[in-house]
């Protein structure tokens, strides 16, 4: 009966309605440009079980050497294709999303102590992790995000043998995602503010014991041995600081490292929390201690300087307001549970998560709606040849459906701007040169563009070029001089 009556609770209730909220976000967002070169190399490792170091996929970068920080959740998006085809993939993401929301829900639970704040916190985390769900290994990311806070919590609070989680989480991030060296730095914040002991108004810190502290100390050098087991050694763990150090055309020309506009939904949602965080301390309702302060202070900086990073403020602030904001609503008491209600309702939610799902024909529509898949299709059908010129967006599904053809650029901007060629294109792109040079440099036959590329209007105005292909989504361009092209399909 006591199962029963956790099974059916309130907070599960909460929990699913998450859950359904989370599902209602995810289901229109299956095509995802990056998507496709991440689920090509989950292919290759599978089938060679082995992992490439170097890139295979484009005529441009020279086989240049390649990190693979992302190989393990590559090789699980592709398990996950190989188990269900889209509909795999598609629960691959929903579950990770979903996972993503109710485990930070409960990660504002344990802060709290309050269910009830808690699901505001998980609230705010699915309004700002709205910016990242995408089916890409950084929804590992953020997964591991809260679970190292979830441990760090526990080990603090309960029992100093949580740490010793933070290695087996370091283990799976240095191999799923980059992002690992932001953990590295929010455990070191933990760490720091562990030495000290004051109260300063309404910021406080407590010193932790000194047996609590040495175990931490060496979970994190555990953790900080842990990075070093994956294919590419110290040059995978230096790969975060080379990106922000160095990458400097990357973080000025993709959209998702572009600096916050606080005018935006998210830039006010933002604001909104600082200001709620301050107005409680102002009114002396609650104190923030130093380690809140500084994950906060980094949280902040991190999502105005890139859009990309407004996911993990999400994760840094929430449980922190859910903490200052717990005794603004009373406690959920188990006691007081009404069973069938809550039944009733999570029998309604998981209905709805059915009926949300996405079918095949609706997760292949999503594809056609984002994808060139029928201008592709046009380029195999008339076996066009030679070197291919292709919009950077349509590199990725390039890779993936027409491995026959090497692109000419794709989602993977570092290794581009690695070999140089990133600028090239970036001028070429922009009309900051002659366009031929670039088209004459690399022999290119054929050029697949989106409708949104200002080379559409440029190409048809060089000698020896035509279009022969356009539909809503793309434009294929043929060189004429060797021999007439094929006829002009319009869809």
């Amino acid at each position: 009966m006591r199962a029963f009556q956790r099974l059916f609770s309130f907070p599960v209730a909460l929990a699913s309605l998450l859950v359904v909220l989370t599902m209602l976000t995810v289901c229109g967002r299956f095509d995802d440009p990056d998507l496709w070169w991440h689920l090509k190399m989950g292919q290759l490792i599978w089938t060679t079980h082995s992992i490439p170091t170097q890139d295979l996929f484009s005529y441009t970068a020279n086989h240049q050497a390649l990190v693979p920080q992302e190989w393990l959740a590559q090789l699980s998006i592709y398990w996950a294709f190989l188990m269900g085809g889209y509909s795999g993939m598609m629960i691959w993401f929903a579950v990770l999303a979903s996972a993503l929301v109710v485990l930070g829900y409960l990660l504002c639970w344990l802060y709290s102590a309050n269910a009830k704040i808690a699901f505001l916190g998980a609230m705010i985390i699915w309004f700002f992790g709205t910016i990242g769900f995408e089916i890409r290994p950084q929804m590992f990311s953020y997964l591991l995000i809260i679970a190292e806070l979830m441990l760090i919590h526990l080990g603090r609070t309960r029992s100093p043998r949580w740490f010793f989680g933070l290695p087996i989480v370091f283990l799976i991030w240095i191999n799923s995602h980059a992002s690992f060296i932001l953990g590295i730095a929010v455990a070191c914040a933990y760490l720091l503010a562990s030495f000290f002991e004051f109260e300063l108004g309404a910021l406080v810190s407590h010193r932790w014991d000194s047996q609590r502290r040495r175990i931490f100390t060496w979970s994190l050098l555990l953790s900080v041995g842990a990075l070093f087991v994956n294919p590419a050694g110290l040059r995978q763990i230096y790969y975060p600081i080379d990106t922000l150090m160095n990458m400097k055309m990357l973080m000025a020309n993709v959209e998702e490292w572009a600096p916050l506009q606080l005018t935006e939904a998210r830039g006010i949602g933002l604001l909104a929390i600082l200001f709620c965080i301050l107005l409680v301390l102002m009114a002396k309702k609650a104190d923030l201690y130093l380690d809140e302060l500084i994950l906060l202070a980094a949280g902040a900086w991190l999502a105005v300087g890139h859009i990309r990073m407004l996911i993990v403020f999400g994760i840094l602030a929430a449980p922190t307001l859910s903490r200052q904001l717990a005794n603004v609503w009373e406690n959920y008491e188990p006691e007081k549970d009404r069973v069938l209600p809550n039944a009733v309702f999570i029998g309604l939610s998981l209905v709805a998560i059915v009926l949300a799902f996405p079918g095949r024909q609706n997760l292949e529509q999503q594809v056609e709606a984002e994808s060139p898949v029928k201008a592709l299709q046009y380029v195999q059908a008339h076996h066009l040849t030679g070197p291919m010129l292709n919009d950077y967006t349509y590199g990725g599904y390039l890779i993936w459906a027409a491995p026959e053809h090497p692109v000419m650029i794709d989602g993977r901007t570092d290794i581009y701007e690695w070999s140089g060629f990133l600028e090239q294109y970036a001028r070429w792109a922009t009309l900051q040169e002659d366009p031929n040079l670039l088209l004459q440099k690399y022999n290119v036959n054929f050029c697949l563009l989106s409708t949104h590329s200002q080379m559409i209007n440029v190409l048809p105005l060089l000698p020896d070029w035509k279009l022969v292909y356009s539909d809503d989504l793309a434009r294929v361009f043929v060189r004429t001089p060797s021999q007439r092209p094929p006829e002009l399909t319009a869809h």
